[in-house]
């Protein structure tokens, strides 16, 4: 309809045909017949398209071009302006006035076609915004998770077990026959001493994706890692808000880098 009543406008303010010969008000009612025109062929495409893909669902073979709907428009169109200013404007049809019927009936489908993919475009917007809400829910879900997920270090005296936020660990470093975890209580770092191994220790927050060995003798989580320093042709990690560093051997150093 919007499309319809700009072409109406745009022929009655603009005039690309020659209607002197009408007086004002039938000029008018021979203008909104134009208009007229574009409606009935907007509708008819559109009635046309939504059948042949009703019978392309019903398992017919029949095929539907993308632009279709813009064909046929611009078809109806044409042919229908021609008949109805030559037998009802009395309009003389030369090659100029045809060449006007044609810019004319254009403009139609390619609004059409403009709109079309304006609408598609919003639609696939709305669609990513909410695929994206969609995500945050989950990672911010996993990240509560994870966040409320505890994990007990076992000792070899059931007495010495230690259970902890496994978000609050930093990292894990074998000390002779024991294994020190440095973890974060609120804003302080201590320490806990286990006696395990830190081979043991290793299979068992191996399922937690955030920890990866950084040395022979370290654990790190990745979490509490600020950036990576050489220094003197070592490597060390710098620990968020942690005075010590924590070595980085070359046999891990890759699969670090990697990581970070």
């Amino acid at each position: 309809m919007r499309i319809s009543s700009g072409i109406f406008l745009f022929i009655l303010f603009f005039q690309p045909f020659p209607l002197d010969h009408f007086n004002f008000n039938n000029h008018i009612l021979f203008v909104a017949g134009l208009g007229g025109i574009v409606f009935f062929a907007l509708v008819t495409a559109r009635a046309f398209t939504l059948w042949l893909a009703r019978e392309n669902i019903q398992g017919e073979k029949a095929i539907l071009p993308a632009a279709l709907k813009e064909v046929i428009i611009f078809f109806i169109s044409t042919v229908a302006f021609v008949f109805y200013l030559r037998y009802v404007g009395m309009v003389k049809i030369n090659l100029y006035i045809t060449f006007k019927v044609v810019l004319v009936s254009i403009a139609p489908p390619f609004i059409l076609s403009v709109l079309n993919t304006i609408s598609e475009l919003r639609e696939k917007v709305e669609t990513q915004i909410s695929e994206k809400k969609d995500i945050q829910k989950k990672v911010e879900k996993l990240e509560e998770d994870y966040h409320n997920k505890s994990i007990e270090f076992k000792s070899e005296n059931i007495n010495e077990n230690f259970t902890v936020n496994i978000a609050e660990v930093a990292f894990i470093r074998s000390a002779d026959n024991y294994v020190e975890i440095v973890y974060k209580e609120g804003f302080t770092f201590r320490k806990r001493l286990v006696r395990n191994t830190l081979k043991n220790i290793e299979q068992q927050i191996r399922p937690d994706n955030n920890f990866i060995r950084c040395h022979r003798i370290c654990i790190i989580n990745l979490h509490f890692i600020d950036r990576l320093e050489k220094l003197d042709h070592s490597y060390w990690l710098i620990i968020k808000g942690y005075n010590e560093k924590v070595p980085v051997s070359r046999q891990y150093l890759l699969k670090l880098k990697e990581a970070l």
